[in-house]
């Protein structure tokens, strides 16, 4: 029987995480199905939530070389609750990717794709291939390749999730955190395009010419020591009320907030002891900070804090999401182009100095995963 190779993460009820891959039956697919040879798998920062958890990698241990490595590493004994419907379960891993369809079903709509290149969501991507079904697969246009269609879901859907929910919850201009950041960038991209005022807010003068160099306009630096004034007269100009925080834990979230309730009171013209009845709000869609949330409360009582998920969104809009599908298509050169620091196979996705690398999360560096490197 062929076999194909998969990354799996396991956490142990013993408290260690051990990271392996597994040689797996190379599946045949369905009348509906396509099997894909995977060839580009990103790592995005909502991957290492399942490919490594709270771990502490800096203790990585490892067994064994090549296809046959075993890494482990402590995970610290107070996140071990949280981790409780995944213990002792060996889970595959990769949100997302591209890669040629190699075998199709009997259906037309399958045999239609079979040797096409195409993207594909709803994990298990970092592997040799993926099953997927025909209807759930996007064919890349012409002259793309399996790099370029590799990250054409989570952040391009999430920026465009982004201003789609803005303008469904009445908001004309929004805030965004970690915003020199891949995602971040494409944000940029589409506010410019559409003409809607964006907040960014970056953690060092490096990331602030990031933005610049691709025509930011109102870039706030969260280290400055006037950062609150700053932050405050950018959201006076622009009028933001939604801001989406990829940091999570920290005072940042309650600042947007406090910022937002004195740019609008700027303008009041009488004082109300409850606040302004503008509703602020702040989507946490990151953890880069994995501290609580601190709330202040100083913006009144019109605000909310909640946590905001691609999925569920694209979810609820129903058949509206495949107009962002095919803006990105349309895009996937420009607006949604992803840049990649480094090329690695699935074996060198579990040696201890790439893990070092792409768990930095630094602004700008960005892994892709080539399965065909492994062959």
């Amino acid at each position: 029987m062929e076999t194909s190779l998969q990354l799996r993460s396991l956490v142990k009820s013993s408290g260690e995480l051990e990271l392996s891959l597994a040689k797996v039956p190379l599946p045949e697919p369905a009348a509906d199905e396509v099997l894909v040879e995977i060839q580009a798998a990103p790592i995005n920062p909502s991957d290492l939530g399942l490919l490594l958890g709270p771990a502490d990698v800096s203790q990585v241990k490892v067994a064994g070389a090549g296809a046959d490595m075993v890494v482990t590493a402590p995970v610290p004994q107070q996140f071990m609750r949280a981790l409780t419907a995944r213990l002792d379960e060996s889970m595959p891993v990769g949100n997302e990717g591209a890669g040629k369809v190699v075998a199709a079903g009997s259906s037309p709509e399958a045999q239609a794709l079979l040797g096409k290149l195409v993207a594909l969501i709803g994990g298990a991507t970092y592997a040799q291939h993926r099953i997927a079904k025909a209807a759930d697969v996007v064919p890349l246009p012409e002259g793309a390749t399996a790099a370029d269609g590799a990250s054409c879901f989570v952040n391009p859907l999430t920026a465009l999730g982004m201003t789609e929910t803005m303008r469904r919850e009445g908001h004309t201009a929004l805030v965004h955190t970690a915003a020199a950041s891949n995602l971040g960038q494409m944000l940029n991209k589409i506010c410019i395009a559409d003409g809607i005022g964006l907040v960014n807010i970056v953690r060092s003068a490096e990331q602030a010419k990031i933005l610049k160099d691709i025509g930011a306009k109102h870039i706030v630096d969260s280290t400055s020591p006037t950062f609150m004034d700053e932050l405050t007269d950018a959201i006076a100009e622009t009028g933001a009320t939604i801001a989406f925080d990829a940091i999570g834990g920290g005072k940042l979230a309650s600042q947007i907030l406090s910022a937002m309730e004195v740019a609008i009171n700027r303008n009041a013209a009488v004082y109300s002891r409850y606040g302004s009845s503008v509703h602020k709000q702040v989507y946490i869609y990151g953890g880069l900070d994995l501290r609580p949330t601190e709330l202040a409360r100083s913006y009144g009582l019109a605000w909310g804090v909640c946590g905001w998920l691609l999925t569920p969104f694209l979810m609820k809009i129903g058949p509206d999401a495949a107009k962002l599908r095919a803006r990105v298509s349309a895009e996937l050169k420009t607006t949604f182009a992803s840049h990649y620091t480094a090329e690695i196979s699935l074996a060198e996705v579990l040696k201890p100095e790439v893990i070092a690398a792409y768990t930095r999360k630094a602004t700008g560096e960005k892994y892709l995963i080539v399965p065909t490197k492994d062959a």
